[in-house]
């Protein structure tokens, strides 16, 4: 829910993102109008998905390695992170799950498919590695397929190590 009090619902079946207002029926299509596909007006997998402080759209769209932003009432997406296929380099980010968006617009990634967390910053063309990425493996500083992230008042991040079977705590320097 937004600061202005609409609920945003992924609809992974249509790859679309809704809109509604407490108490509507029927929302509006927000993200992804034209089924899945790699276009710019598509998503594919939308699972997580962040709104910022401008009221725009940050979505995770698992099965196109990419996050999308979309500003209030775009006709299509701006790939802000990820979105150069599947793969280990810092422009990749294969099957993106969870994501968090700060004041700045930079982004914070949980990268499931390389078992790391990234961050990329505004209008960046690669991220960078601050949780993770050294292995799938059980280690305190190693992650197994996170899921999602958060962070705290203090700048601490949270990660949801779901193959390990556990919550982290990291803390990064922003």
């Amino acid at each position: 829910m937004d600061s202005m009090g609409y609920l945003y619902i992924s609809d992974c079946k249509k790859n679309a993102v809704k809109r509604y207002r407490v108490g509507e029926q029927y929302g509006i299509v927000v993200a992804g109008r034209n089924g899945a596909g790699n276009r710019l007006d598509q998503l594919d997998g939308p699972y997580y998905m962040f709104v910022d402080h401008e009221h725009s759209l940050c979505v995770s769209a698992c099965l196109n390695d990419r996050m999308v932003k979309w500003t209030d009432n775009a006709k299509e997406g701006i790939i802000v992170a990820g979105g150069h296929g599947k793969g280990n380099n810092l422009t990749q980010s294969p099957n993106p799950t969870g994501l968090f968006v700060d004041h700045l617009g930079t982004v914070y990634v949980a990268d499931c498919g390389n078992h790391r967390v990234m961050r990329w910053c505004n209008r960046a063309i690669q991220g960078n590695v601050i949780a993770g990425g050294n292995g799938g493996a059980e280690h305190g500083n190693q992650l197994r397929n996170p899921e999602d992230l958060s962070f705290d008042q203090r700048g601490n991040l949270y990660v949801v190590d779901y193959g390990n079977h556990r919550v982290q705590r990291f803390d990064i320097q922003k």
